[in-house]
């Protein structure tokens, strides 16, 4: 039941993650804990999210703007390990809470940046990548922090979605690569994460149809949403641990 109540979780998350470019390590997150631990749930949502997307890339290859992508894992990479070697040295319940402020932190953020009609070139997304790249070592997604960054660089529908998965690529392999350097991805781990990003890539494809229908209101509305809900399920974790 409770790998089965995994990829229901996973395959919706898939599926919106697929229309608005992120959501799906931010709705899957609290499950995993709940599922696994916060210390395993980290490592397989890394290896989850790698497969999430490997489909997106793959769902809008040739829209993919790979100057800019090149640009933001240049520095996001190295970044994105140093994170999460810095994430296996806190305990369990500071990842919990670590996780669940920064998720209802984004809330605001994201409206402030959102008001704010900023301009970004390819210097701007190797700065951000740097930084997003750390927080993405620690916390389980920054999408709410790259999607902003990716839109502000002039990136819409297919090439957004295609160019912020392409980068975000690279930050989770090399998040998962440090994982499994230091013992924290275990096979079993890294089974149960294959099997979590399966749900993850079915759900990126049934969303292709879908990503020219939805209004931008609908999208924010669901973000605030989704963040609001896992951020406060994962303090709540922590607190009755």
């Amino acid at each position: 039941m409770g790998f089965l109540f995994v990829l229901t979780v996973g395959l919706v998350a898939g599926t919106i993650s697929g229309i608005v470019g992120t959501g799906s390590s931010i709705m899957l997150m609290p499950v995993l804990v709940y599922q696994y631990g916060p210390k395993q749930a980290v490592p397989i949502m890394a290896v989850a999210a790698v497969m999430a997307n490997l489909s997106r890339i793959l769902a809008w290859w040739r829209e993919v703007d790979w100057r800019a992508c090149a640009a933001y894992s240049i520095t996001g990479i190295p970044a994105a390990a140093l994170g999460a070697r810095t994430l296996l040295a806190l305990p369990s319940r500071a990842v919990d809470i670590a996780i669940g402020v920064f998720l209802i932190a984004m809330v605001p953020v994201r409206h402030w940046l959102a008001r704010h009609e900023l301009k970004a070139n390819l210097w701007h997304l190797a700065i951000g990548g740097g930084l997003i790249g750390y927080l993405t070592g620690i916390v389980a997604s920054t999408g709410p922090l790259s999607v902003p960054l990716f839109l502000f660089y002039g990136l819409s529908k297919g090439a957004f979605l295609a160019t912020e998965a392409a980068s975000s690529l690279g930050l989770y392999v090399s998040k998962s690569v440090t994982f499994e350097r230091f013992g924290a991805l275990t096979p079993d781990i890294a089974l149960k994460g294959l099997i979590a990003g399966a749900s993850l890539m079915a759900g990126a494809f049934i969303a292709k149809r879908f990503v020219l229908r939805m209004k931008p209101e609908a999208f924010r509305l669901i973000m605030d949403g989704i963040m609001l809900a896992a951020g406060v399920s994962l303090l709540w974790s922590a607190a009755v641990s």
